[in-house]
């Protein structure tokens, strides 16, 4: 491994990924995963992306986004995102990603909280759609190297300047990799949860890092939860029934097979109604129907999902669904600015690790993807056009590579740091929220 790189990236999501493409071809750039190349949220996305449809939707979709976000969202951020969205779906179309169109012209959907249709799909793996492509672009590119199962365990610093990062491998031998610039993209923090969408593995290292480090971070305790997975009595990643089920006309239905709410609200506010129901009637799950949606709707444009609830012994073209909420997407994260930078000099942060504000306290369905992307790409841009950046003067001397031997305590020790920083924040956002 080559010991130092212009941009280090860590993460191979779309985040990680489209930054890495969108930045000049002559940087050399290093992106690292902790698990395989594509074992990132962004392959799991299923429901689809954003795009404006035209200036007539825009204050629609301006106010769709405050809504689900209880207006706490960074109006700046929201407005960046849907301005950029055409342009960054033309980005994805020239990198050979495919969406599901009818005639020649893009087919949209409509998901929970949406007043409009306006997503693009790809079947129900969209996000392994554009995730896979661009991978497969940066694959083609002499100035990328991809390294797998190579995991983050520190950053170089020094008076808050980043300098690189420490990397461990799949034996537990550390390397200091020395960069111009680090960006963060390594997803959410699932892992830290008993029930989570996420791969197991993506647990927030870099919250822990910020903390440790002093850097910024901003609504930790702003954690998604998705109502709708497949109920399993199995360990391991909840699979996702994606939202578009139910704009498409799925409904939720308690023990006695009533439906009890309108399927179409905020995520967090149908989350609370199924919590609710299942409190009330000692239940463990609900029941999703898909009955109202026509039987080759649910098999061309819900392959994935009509197969995955098979395999679990539910025929959704003729049985209910029992599903359950879990965590399923991080809204808080690493402060950035407008174009990704944290508090600490020369360190981005992109896609599910950050909090540019776009959320507020609730994600609109299908805006994930489309801000990893608006905000990875403004982070290369303002990368680029960048020139004075610190070197430091003794970067082997910046870091004592013995302190990190002990690499399962140092990671249980984050994953704690993590699991106390949202529980602090949540108890201190509910005493103030009480007075």
């Amino acid at each position: 491994m080559e010991k130092k790189y212009d941009v280090v990236i860590v993460g191979t999501g779309v985040a990680g990924l489209f930054c890495a493409l969108s930045l000049p071809q002559d940087k050399k750039i290093l992106c690292i995963s902790k698990d395989a190349l594509d074992g990132c949220d962004s392959f799991l996305a299923q429901g689809g992306i954003c795009m404006l449809r035209d200036e007539a939707d825009y204050e629609a979709y301006f106010e769709d986004t405050m809504r689900a976000g209880h207006y706490e969202n960074r109006r700046e951020s929201v407005e960046i995102m849907i301005k950029s969205s055409q342009s960054i779906i033309n980005d994805l179309v020239n990198y050979g990603v495919e969406f599901d169109k009818k005639d020649g012209e893009f087919l949209f959907t409509k998901e929970g909280a949406h007043s409009n249709n306006r997503i693009l799909f790809h079947a129900d793996i969209t996000g392994r759609e554009i995730t896979s492509k661009l991978l497969a672009r940066a694959q083609e590119r002499d100035n990328i190297t991809l390294m797998a199962h190579t995991t983050m365990v520190d950053w170089v610093c020094h008076e808050n300047v980043c300098y690189g990062i420490v990397v461990a491998d799949m034996d537990g031998k550390t390397t200091a990799i020395e960069a111009d610039v680090t960006v963060l993209a390594c997803g959410g923090l699932g892992g830290v949860y008993p029930h989570s969408t996420n791969f197991r593995h993506i647990s927030g290292d870099a919250l822990a890092l910020a903390m440790y480090h002093n850097v910024k971070l901003e609504n930790c305790d702003y954690v998604q939860i998705h109502p709708t997975t497949l109920f399993t009595k199995q360990g391991g990643r909840s699979f996702l029934i994606s939202e578009s089920v139910r704009g498409e006309g799925a409904v939720l239905r308690d023990k006695n097979g009533e439906r009890f709410t309108d399927e179409l609200q905020p995520r967090d506010v149908v989350s609370h109604a199924i919590f609710d129901k299942m409190k009330e009637q000692g239940t463990e799950h609900v029941w999703l129907d898909f009955s109202p949606i026509p039987k080759d709707e649910i098999l061309n444009h819900f392959p994935n999902i009509y197969n995955k609830c098979k395999e679990a012994g539910y025929d959704p073209l003729t049985d209910w669904v029992p599903v359950v909420p879990a965590q399923h997407y991080f809204m808080g994260g690493i402060y950035v600015d407008k174009d990704s930078k944290t508090t600490m000099e020369q360190l981005y942060a992109v896609g599910e690790t950050s909090c540019n504000g776009v959320h507020g306290r609730n994600r609109l369905a299908s805006n994930s993807l489309l801000e990893s992307l608006v905000f990875a790409k403004r982070a290369a841009l303002d990368i680029a056009a960048r020139k004075d950046y610190k070197s430091a003067e003794d970067f082997d001397n910046l870091v004592n590579m013995d302190g990190y031997e002990d690499l399962p305590s140092i990671m249980e020790n984050y994953h704690a740091m993590v699991v106390g920083e949202i529980k602090k924040e949540a108890d201190m956002r509910a005493e103030k929220e009480a007075i």
